[in-house]
């Protein structure tokens, strides 16, 4: 009796490597070219970061637009904490996320290059991620996601779609997200626009197929080389990543 095929996830990292071309490849057709141009300036696209974190598109769209009526990112810093969360009210936690915005702000103004990001573009990519990572409130996705869509640098935002679709089909292990943008990282090639459309293609199909509860595993493109489709068939369980 032969043993049966292995699950992606106990494969060589070459073969989970060629597993993310796929997947790339795969998801194309379904939600289109992507190509890698920045969607708006640099400080906008970190400060929309934050307070897209567990919100729509459209909530993170219109607490920023309140934001801004607050003035400029001096008056933002000076405004009172529970002025700023009743501006991002439409995102979620506005509480937690608007001291951090402030304090993130605040040691923008104080650091030497002030509001202006753009000399991220030239800093080697190791020290562009401890600056944006040591201001308070800016975690690794958001570094990575500023650094990818505003400069095209060779990094891979993980957000709760791409944790949980890659862990699904098996390209990487059970692990926390921070761990994961390692992990994921060390297995794709250090082209800024394959990761970029990587990115956004598996956040699309983690929004409308590969969803935490509930997945349309019919309806999935990926399914026949899916860790979880294996396993469970088209009853995949909730995530509980």
């Amino acid at each position: 009796m032969t043993d049966p095929t292995p699950l992606n996830v106990a494969r060589p990292d070459d073969e989970r490597a060629a597993l993310l071309v796929w997947i790339k490849d795969t998801l194309r057709p379904e939600y289109g070219e992507r190509p890698l141009k920045p969607r708006r300036e640099p400080l906008h696209e970190l400060i929309s970061t934050i307070l897209s974190q567990r919100t729509t598109h459209a909530d993170e769209e219109a607490a920023y637009r309140e934001l801004r009526t607050l003035g400029d990112w001096d008056a933002i810093i000076a405004a009172p904490v529970e002025t700023v969360a009743h501006a991002i009210r439409r995102s979620n936690y506005p509480e937690s996320k608007a001291p951090r915005i402030q304090a993130t702000l605040a040691a923008l103004r104080d650091s030497p290059g002030g509001y202006d990001l753009n000399f991220l573009r030239d800093l080697p990519v190791r020290d562009a991620l401890k600056f944006l990572t040591d201001l308070p409130g800016v975690g690794i996705k958001t570094a990575s996601l500023v650094l990818l869509f505003n400069f095209a640098r060779p990094v891979f935002p993980v957000d709760t779609h791409v944790h949980r679709v890659t862990t699904r089909v098996g390209a990487i292990p059970k692990m926390g997200e921070q761990a994961a943008h390692r992990a994921l990282l060390k297995l794709l090639p250090p082209d800024p626009a394959f990761l970029y459309e990587l990115h956004v293609n598996l956040l699309r199909h983690g929004q409308r197929v590969c969803s935490w509860y509930d997945p349309k595993c019919g309806a999935c493109v990926l399914r026949s080389r899916c860790d979880a489709h294996a396993q469970y068939g088209d009853a995949v369980p909730a995530w509980k990543g």
